[in-house]
């Protein structure tokens, strides 16, 4: 299969990445997702990642995850790349027939690369206006039993044709502004208590 890299993120083709930097040429700890427009809703997609079991790309028409949307899972079956489409609904993924061709695929040790073109889901209003999602889960090959999916990346809406469109991990950003949330709370919980004894000694 051809390498999956960074190398025409931003001009060639839209990139989705955790970290946001990250290289899956050289990198492990690296989940990624390229998508480049071939023709209307047809796209070429990369997907790396690492996984003792399944790496998935979801396109969501909105931003809410988990209402039938469209799934393309690379599974690590034995050391082969075995292919699945799928909708995820609720947290759990049920196979579905998908538009799907020209998939290739390798392992390295627990990580996961495949290549594939798929015909996206469209609204008639926003042809290319979809939430990305890279998520992980486990894999039982003898029964093709898929896991829930565990979500590594989680896009807003973004133009899967426009490759210059920045794509932002909203857990990473959520899970930041969090963490200020709290160290805040605490400072005024402290300020609070400061300021309570400081009248009791008084």
């Amino acid at each position: 299969m051809t390498p999956i890299n960074r190398a025409d993120c931003g001009t060639g083709q839209l990139c989705a990445a955790e970290p946001s930097d990250c290289d899956p040429s050289t990198s492990s700890s690296c989940f990624f997702l390229s998508a480049k427009q071939s023709s209307g809703r047809n796209f070429d997609f990369g997907l790396s990642g690492e996984s003792d079991g399944y790496l998935a790309a979801t396109l969501s028409l909105d931003n809410i995850l988990g209402g039938n949307d469209t799934t393309y899972v690379c599974a690590n079956n034995n050391g082969v790349v075995k292919f699945f489409g799928a909708v995820l609904n609720n947290g759990k993924l049920t196979l579905r027939e998908l538009p799907v061709d020209s998939v290739k695929g390798k392992i390295t040790g627990r990580k996961i690369q495949c290549s594939f073109s798929a015909t996206v889901p469209a609204q008639i209003t926003r042809v290319s206006q979809l939430a990305v999602t890279i998520s992980t889960g486990t894999f039982n090959s003898s029964t093709d039993a898929l896991g829930d999916p565990s979500t590594q990346l989680n896009s807003l809406l973004v133009n899967l044709a426009n490759p210059n469109t920045t794509v932002t991990n909203e857990l990473a950003t959520n899970t930041s502004s969090h963490a200020i949330t709290i160290q805040q709370s605490l400072t005024q919980a402290l300020l609070f208590t400061v300021g309570v004894l400081g009248l009791t000694v008084l």
